[in-house]
């Protein structure tokens, strides 16, 4: 199996774990809620985004503010006092409906008729007329009776409240209910079932108009996202005080369910309009922006000094913002929030229609989006380059945020997003992070065995599929260098050791730097010699080429280095490189004390022939006959065929001149004049070339050109034998 599909494997795994794990935080079998909270983040930032601007003229709130406690008395007010705002409501300024987000539980003592009603009782009641003044001033005093009356001035709704769940004490009275709750079920709509609860006086909830709940549940981190519009008690739903009181003030009857149609959940009709409902009856508040609703002080519709034009024909919801009384809570639109004004958020939203809504199957939805895209991306990105694998992550991200602001702010439908980008991002951030640490592993693995001998861009290479490099042996095409300082004798014995470490220091950064340069690998330094090859441990088609170029380049760059060792004291280089191509065995070989990534071959040792031949014939670069036919761009001068040392079979050897394309005409014609001499020479035609070689060596002297003319003198008294092939034969390496 090689690492890349290891690696892709290993990548799918973890994957497709992380895809179980976030099926399980969908489904909610996970207490760490990461999807729930998200969601809940980017509900609350697309409400601040996208909430309505402006007053909502609609709706007016009475405020029991510090002023109205100050001049009106402490809290509560006896019931007189809200019997006559509850009058003035109606009959001075023409409310449509008025919601009380407060409870009257108990009956009003404040007037002192209860004392009366006992003495009425004792014995002292016959004197004096007592009881018929009593009955006189009753009307007066029963501060109830008159909230009661008030009551049926107009469409008045009462606030009470459900106990929590398992307390099942119950006070007062409790309206009508809305419907019954087995209605809902066929539709998935089940309201939370309680028992216990705390209502109005029995004469108050008589004479008013209807009565809602006003309780409200936060989600998990304290945070008012929803309201629960139906409760079940006793297997009838009961509305809440924000339902009934946009009821009273459309003058409604009644309520219709809405059976869910296509994505859309059941929901309630109220007058044509349409309040979703989600599987426990609540709805989703849609909140405004501050200063949505216009706040009156109480004391002020008491005197009867409030703007008639800001309570005509509105919705009035009586709660209050004095400090110790007034009810906050915690919403995505801020931290300290009238309760009051979530009641009139909600009915705000139900006039509008634009309650939010959750679609359907939104947990089936949530599934499928993890499954989806996981699957896709799970196969997907481990294929990818990291900047495509990000770029897709981008778009995916894009896509599914473009999507759920879409349909938030043209559809009201609330869309879970975070299982979608938790599934997106984390599995573009743990492939990377597999990625990333299998590269760097693998980069310490190749660099640590290659490190040594290639060059640090060919170490990043071969890391991207270092199950294709390894120190085994094999054998392969390969091209082999050496090169060797000639008279090194000479320059070790005119510098100090710690001069001649250093000369060779500069030297050989130089030549190292070209070889690897031209992708090469270096085998080893033999003093001041260099051992150097192509074609592994990367592939290199152009082995042979490489090879002879860096040849070239380090007798070209001695040019510019001789000036510079020159300066610092130090004698001129000068240099042989054998150059050849052929089949070998490469890996690491050695013994078991030490072991070393290198070359052996027949096509070895020539090369490092070739390169002792080239004080022979005082040439820069001698190449093989196979390196020649792997260069066809490269121009190449025919300098012998020879027997080495240890071999029988003759091999032509060549100097290179450079690319083709880019030698001066007389170079190559020189080239070509000298390759005629040699055919005439190894035909024995002496004359023809030692009067080519006399003319080569007039326009420029080379040692080249003497070693035949010295064989051609050599010959001229000492023949050839007649089956002589004009290959010489070298008897010392």
């Amino acid at each position: 199996m090689t690492l890349r599909l290891r690696r892709f494997i290993g990548q799918m795994g973890l994957s497709l774990l992380l895809l179980v794990i976030l099926l399980a935080e969908v489904a909610r079998l996970s207490d760490f809620q990461l999807i729930g909270r998200l969601d809940a983040i980017f509900y609350d930032l697309k409400v601040r985004l996208f909430r309505p601007q402006g007053v909502d003229e609609r709706i007016a709130i009475v405020d029991i503010d510090e002023r109205s406690l100050r001049e009106v008395g402490r809290w509560p007010w006896s019931r007189d006092k809200t019997a006559q705002l509850t009058r003035t409501l109606f009959e001075q300024y023409g409310a449509a409906a008025v919601g009380f987000d407060v409870l009257f539980a108990e009956p009003d003592q404040s007037s002192g008729l209860p004392v009366l009603e006992r003495l009425a009782r004792t014995e002292l009641a016959g004197e004096g007329g007592f009881l018929a003044m009593l009955e006189r001033l009753r009307p007066k005093l029963d501060y109830d009776a008159q909230l009661a009356d008030a009551l049926g001035a107009g469409p008045a709704v009462l606030g009470y409240y459900f106990h929590a769940p398992g307390d099942r004490e119950q006070v007062g009275r409790l309206p009508g209910p809305l419907l019954e709750c087995r209605a809902l079920h066929p539709h998935g709509v089940r309201p939370e079932r309680l028992e216990g609860y705390h209502g109005n006086l029995a004469r108050l909830q008589d004479r008013a108009h209807a009565a809602g709940f006003f309780n409200a549940y936060p989600d998990f981190d304290g945070v008012m996202r929803r309201m629960p519009v139906l409760i079940d008690h006793l297997g009838q739903c009961y509305g809440s005080l924000a339902l009934l009181t946009a009821q009273a003030a459309m003058g409604s009857e009644g309520v219709e369910v809405r059976p869910p149609s296509g994505l859309r959940p059941a929901a309630l009709a109220l007058e044509g309009l349409t309040i979703p409902l989600d599987a426990q009856g609540r709805a989703l508040v849609p909140y405004r922006s501050p200063g949505a609703y216009r706040y009156i002080p109480a004391v002020d519709v008491l005197k009867g000094d409030a703007p008639a034009a800001e309570l005509e024909g509105r919705v009035v919801l009586i709660g209050s913002t004095a400090p110790g009384i007034m009810d906050l809570r915690v919403t995505p639109t801020a931290k300290a929030f009238p309760g009051v004004e979530i009641h009139a958020s909600l009915i705000s939203g139900m006039l509008d229609g634009t309650v939010p809504w959750e679609p359907r199957f939104v947990r089936q939805y949530e599934a499928a989006l993890v499954i989806g895209l996981g699957l896709v991306l799970a196969g997907v990105l481990p294929l990818l380059s990291p900047l495509t694998a990000a770029a897709l992550t981008l778009l995916l991200t894009a896509l599914l945020v473009g999507v759920d602001l879409y349909a938030w702010s043209a559809l009201h439908m609330q869309l879970p997003i975070a299982a979608g980008l938790l599934t997106v991002v984390g599995l573009f951030v743990l492939n990377m992070t597999y990625g990333f640490f299998v590269e760097a592993r693998s980069k310490a693995q190749i660099t640590r065995l290659f490190g040594q001998y290639v060059p640090p861009e060919l170490v990043d290479e071969m890391a991207k599929d270092p199950a294709r490099y390894s120190l085994r042996g094999e054998s392969r095409v390969m091209t082999v260098l050496f090169s060797d300082i000639r008279d090194f004798t000479s320059i070790s014995e005119g510098l100090e050791a710690a001069e001649l470490a250093e000369m060779l220091n500069v030297y050989l950064s130089h030549m190292t730097r070209l070889i690897q340069a031209h992708r090469g690998t270096i085998d080893k330094y033999i003093g001041d010699a260099i051992m150097a090859f192509w074609g592994a441990p990367m592939s290199d088609e152009q082995h042979a080429r490489d090879g002879v170029l860096t040849a070239l380049e380090m007798q070209a760059t001695l040019a510019e280095l001789n000036p510079k060792l020159q300066a610092h004291g130090w004698p001129a280089v000068r240099i042989g490189v054998g150059v050849n191509t052929g089949r070998m065995s490469v890996g690491n070989m050695g013994s078991e004390f030490r072991m070393a990534y290198t070359v052996m071959a027949d096509a070895v040792n020539l090369a490092s022939r070739l390169e002792g031949l080239t004080k022979q014939y005082g040439v820069g670069i001698l190449a093989g006959e196979a390196t020649r036919a792997a260069c066809p761009d490269i121009s190449f001068m025919l300098v012998d065929r020879v027997r080495v040392k240890g071999k029988a079979q003759p091999v032509a050897i060549y100097e290179p001149l450079g690319i083709t394309a880019e030698l001066p005409a007389d170079r190559l014609a020189s080239a070509q004049a000298f390759e005629a001499a040699l055919e005439d020479y190894q035909a024995r035609r002496w004359d023809e070339a030692q009067r080519r070689l006399l003319a080569l060596r007039e326009r420029q002297a080379h040692k080249l050109y003497d070693v035949y003319l010295e064989r051609i003198a050599h010959f001229r008294e000492y023949p050839p034998p007649e089956d002589w092939d004009g290959v010489f034969t070298f008897t010392t390496k």
